[in-house]
């Protein structure tokens, strides 16, 4: 259906693709995956709109293809007086309304052959989107996504989560041959990524979704192209298979390379005798000894093996802060309320201590972000801040604490670094290194500004750190180091964040919405909730027992013990077929 061979592509100050290749065909589900600014979002472009782009090397794509397409970027038109019914039916209603008017059109015409192609015409349309089914088929998807409440309901009024599935159930019923997603999960709650799981799932068309959810790619498809260092990997199979895999190639480079830095250091020993014997023999056949030795260690040189796909480096977060205090409290909630055109919560009550990480968990629309911005700003008598500590915001409105038309560099001297080389050698820790820091923050990806609030929040050294959706937008990589950096912090946190893998694996409990009001719920319970709603009943244990193969295989690895961990490899492939 479409192929791409041989692409190349780069932008001014930044190569992007270098004569990568790939197909996509029928009935594919594939997951576009890449670290953030890899050029995912690009490829998307070019894929639905190849005229827009000068590109070396072949785009094929069958000329009776049609691309639908949902953005990262979508919003609600607060101005468009619809139903949900009517938006997502909007192409049916359409061509059912031309339709009327041709066969009204018959009684009048004099030119009945024309008019006869263009009912013929659109017949045709309706009929490739079972247009006879639209509605029992709309109504089944909104069954499907839980969504059937907001038939009736004006566009204009659902939140942005539910807007996200809106468009997916749209684009999906109107039968595009290849529909692009665009991280269509990010900000959605757990039960609207669930919804968006089961979509995806039910869906007969041909997929490719960019996305870096955890959750999604272990459960919803059957094929990996992954994007890297301008390279690009094809991987028939589910991403916990594509893992397993990379971890198997892994563990063969890291062997050969083992025994190719021990073949070469022989050699060295070899060249330095032969040097020396130079230095006082000048025989012809010494010199050419010595020049072929080297050759030969050159040769060894080259071929070491470079896997852009296999160790990919992680961003190297850390949170620190410029003075521990005692286990005290260091916010206070008391009797807070919040409303717009309703009331959102009422009676508010919590505390958090000076080492609490805490995640405030909650549907789509309930307050959340309202609730850290206000105790960010700390303008509320309901809201209380330990004058010991000083605070830090990471927003999931990522404009609010980025200036789109700073440089990268002017960001941090507005944020208070003093020296170009200071912001440098931070924020070489967060993959930003080189002329990118001359860029304008505005031609960033979503991933990236993400990243650039951590570097933010990070130089701030923060006794409390308030977070909202941290792992938007990130790729997987990026959220494993923001564990492992919470993990360490020694301060408080309150994080937004529908990522299950983030809470579970960073956070001491969590406070949950409910009924307009928060209440504490501990780790354990809210583990069991979310996996008695989303995963089979043995899925947490034999997740952990996954998890603590791959540790050991990984202590294996530093030890150089690589029999230890072909065997740990075997226990491991045992626990993902049970996955």
């Amino acid at each position: 259906m479409i192929k791409v061979d041989n692409l190349s592509f780069s932008f001014p100050q930044k190569e992007l693709y270098n004569n990568i290749s790939f197909t996509l065909e029928e009935a594919q589900h594939c997951a576009f995956i890449g670290t953030s600014g890899s050029g995912k979002s690009t490829l998307v472009d070019i894929l639905i709109d190849p005229e827009r782009y000068l590109f070396e090397g072949k785009l094929e794509i069958d000329p009776e293809c049609r691309i639908g397409y949902v953005s990262q970027f979508s919003q609600v038109d607060k101005t468009k007086e619809t139903t949900v019914f009517e938006y997502i039916g909007e192409e049916f209603i359409k061509i059912q309304g031309e339709i009327t008017a041709l066969y009204a059109e018959m009684s009048t015409t004099s030119d009945m052959d024309s008019l006869m192609e263009k009912v013929q015409s659109a017949l045709d349309a309706f009929e490739s989107m079972d247009g006879d089914n639209f509605e029992n088929t709309i109504n089944k998807q909104l069954n499907l996504a839980n969504l059937m409440k907001l038939k009736n309901l004006n566009i204009s009024d659902v939140s942005g989560g539910e807007f996200k599935l809106i468009q997916v159930m749209k684009e999906m019923l109107n039968r595009p041959d290849l529909l692009i997603m665009d991280e269509p999960d990010v900000f959605l709650d757990f039960e609207n990524l669930n919804s968006l799981k089961k979509l995806i799932n039910s869906h007969k068309g041909m997929l490719l979704v960019v996305t870096h959810n955890r959750y999604l790619l272990n459960h919803c498809f059957n094929k990996i192209i992954h994007l890297e260092n301008t390279e690009i990997q094809e991987f028939d199979g589910r991403y916990i298979e594509y893992n397993f895999s990379l971890l198997q190639t892994k563990i063969e480079l890291q062997e050969i390379a083992v025994a190719e830095a021990e073949e070469i250091e022989r050699y060295d020993h070899i060249i330095d005798n032969l040097r020396e014997i130079a230095t006082y023999n000048s025989e012809a056949s010494r010199g050419r000894a010595l020049k072929a030795r080297v050759k030969f260690q050159e040769r060894l040189e080259a071929r070491r093996i470079k896997e852009p796909f296999v160790d990919i480096k992680q961003p190297n977060i850390r949170f620190g802060i410029d003075k521990e205090i005692e286990d005290t409290v260091v916010v206070k909630v008391n009797n807070y309320s919040v409303s717009f055109d309703e009331l959102l919560l009422e009676n508010v009550n919590f505390e958090i201590k000076s080492t609490d990480k805490v995640a405030l968990i909650g549907p789509n629309g309930t307050g959340k972000t309202t609730l850290l911005r206000e105790i960010y700003k700390n303008n509320q008598d309901s809201i209380e801040i330990n004058d010991d500590v000083n605070v830090a915001y990471l927003s999931q409105l990522q404009g609010e604490m980025l200036k789109d038309s700073n440089t990268i560099l002017h960001d941090f001297i507005d944020a208070g670094f003093k020296t170009y080389d200071e912001i440098r050698s931070h924020l070489t820790n967060y993959g930003f290194e080189g002329g990118i820091l001359d860029q304008k923050i505005e031609s960033l990806s979503g991933g990236e500004k993400n990243m650039l609030q951590l570097a933010k929040v990070s130089g701030s050294q923060a006794g409390v750190l308030l977070l909202d959706e941290p792992t938007s937008h990130l790729d997987t990589y990026s959220q494993i180091a923001l564990e492992k950096a919470i993990e360490d912090y020694k301060g408080a946190i309150l994080m937004i964040s529908h990522d299950f893998y983030t809470v579970v694996n960073g956070m001491d409990y969590v406070l949950i919405i409910d009924d307009k009001t928060i209440s504490k719920m501990s780790m354990q319970e809210f583990r069991q909730m979310i996996y008695a709603s989303h995963f089979n009943k043995d899925y947490l244990e034999t997740e952990q027992q996954k998890k603590s193969v791959e540790m050991k295989i990984e202590l294996a690895l530093k030890d150089t013990n690589f029999e230890l961990a072909k065997v740990l490899v075997d226990e491991l492939e045992e626990l993902i077929k049970l996955l």
